[in-house]
């Protein structure tokens, strides 16, 4: 396993579609493990495979806290056939955006068909922190950041700070 560069915005290769796999093989499972190990090195919850500049449809999760046991999901394909009607206001944040956060509105609940680390349809539902997740994540396979649900304005301030923290200057609003 190894621990991937994470891409950091505005890297335009964050803004790219994905490419679908067409099964989960050896190949796309090393990439799985070597996601998890980067997500967790990065003290991350989640991380999509664009993310670390591999354009592909496939993404790790894991939501255990820090006084559980590690329970990652790893997802081929994943698709959301059921999002709830309600929607709540949830505090987010990215690798790819560091030390950036902000509210966005996400569905309460989703249902999520994918492919294994074994290559066999899965399908869960999820909710809190889980189902924010999820959505986070795949959002990055349509190369959607969290800050394209934010107004322009919001969305420009953070995309400021991280431009002005990668020259070294201290970001000012």
């Amino acid at each position: 396993m190894a621990v991937l560069p994470i891409l950091v915005a505005p890297d335009p290769r964050l803004k790219t579609q994905a490419q679908s796999v067409e099964k989960v093989d050896g190949e796309i499972r090393q990439l799985m493990d070597d996601m998890l190990e980067t997500m967790y090195a990065a003290n991350g919850i989640g991380l999509a495979a664009p993310q670390v500049g591999v354009s592909k449809r496939v993404l790790v999760i894991d939501v255990a806290r820090d006084d559980e046991k590690p329970n990652p999901i790893r997802m081929a394909n994943p698709e959301i056939v059921w999002a709830s009607e309600t929607e709540q206001l949830h505090e987010e944040g990215c690798l790819s955006l560091p030390e950036q956060f902000a509210e966005v509105m996400r569905p309460t609940a989703v249902r999520v068909r994918y492919l294994d680390h074994e290559n066999e349809i899965r399908e869960i539902e999820a909710d809190e922190i889980l189902g924010i997740c999820v959505q986070h994540e795949m959002d990055h396979l349509d190369g959607t950041l969290f800050v394209d649900h934010l107004s322009n304005l919001k969305r420009n301030m953070i995309l400021r700070k991280l431009q002005k923290a990668r020259r070294g200057q201290p970001a000012t609003v």
